[in-house]
């Protein structure tokens, strides 16, 4: 079994049912959720929409290999009603990206680990330093807490809700 760290997004309908259908999701078929951060409610980066953004971030412990678990998470965004749209930007039911998967670095046509933008933006800076803030990134060799105090990103970030799940104890290497 592998832990992986997993984001999670919505700005589209009942945003809190998005994101826990997806936990769910994940749950019944792709591992089994260790942490769960608080919810955030955030601007969009990068480009501009209606509706802010609620964003999570889980670490689960899975049996799949980087690949199965990408394609078994981009089946749950599918089934969740996620269009992906060629620019890849834009409002959306769901939007689950993988971020971490142990200490791999992966740089193939359909897969990147670590998230290669993950640095740059707080929305998955933040709470990811909440459950995950000593994790030392593969690629640039620094921990999350230390990437987010640097990262700057001046879009807001609020606390919305602890939806987090009873402390298990987890290695520290995620």
């Amino acid at each position: 079994m592998s832990k992986a760290i997993i984001s999670l997004g919505s700005n589209l309908g009942d945003r809190l049912k998005n994101l826990a259908n997806a936990c769910d999701l994940i749950g019944q078929n792709s591992g089994t959720i260790l942490k769960r951060s608080s919810i955030y409610e955030t601007e969009s980066w990068g480009y501009e929409c209606l509706h802010d953004f609620l964003n999570q971030v889980i670490i689960i412990e899975s049996q799949y290999s980087p690949g199965e678990l990408l394609n078994k998470v981009l089946a749950i965004e599918k089934k969740l009603g996620r269009v992906r749209s060629e620019a890849g930007d834009g409002s959306r039911i769901i939007d689950i990206d993988l971020l971490f998967y142990e200490q791999l670095v992966i740089n193939s046509k359909d897969l990147y680990i670590p998230h290669p933008r993950l640095h740059l933006r707080k929305f998955t800076l933040i709470p990811l330093t909440e459950i995950a803030g000593d994790f030392i990134h593969p690629v640039l060799n620094v921990s999350l807490s230390i990437l987010c105090d640097r990262c700057g990103d001046d879009k807001k970030v609020n606390f919305f809700m602890d939806n987090s799940i009873p402390e298990i104890p987890v290695s520290n290497e995620i």
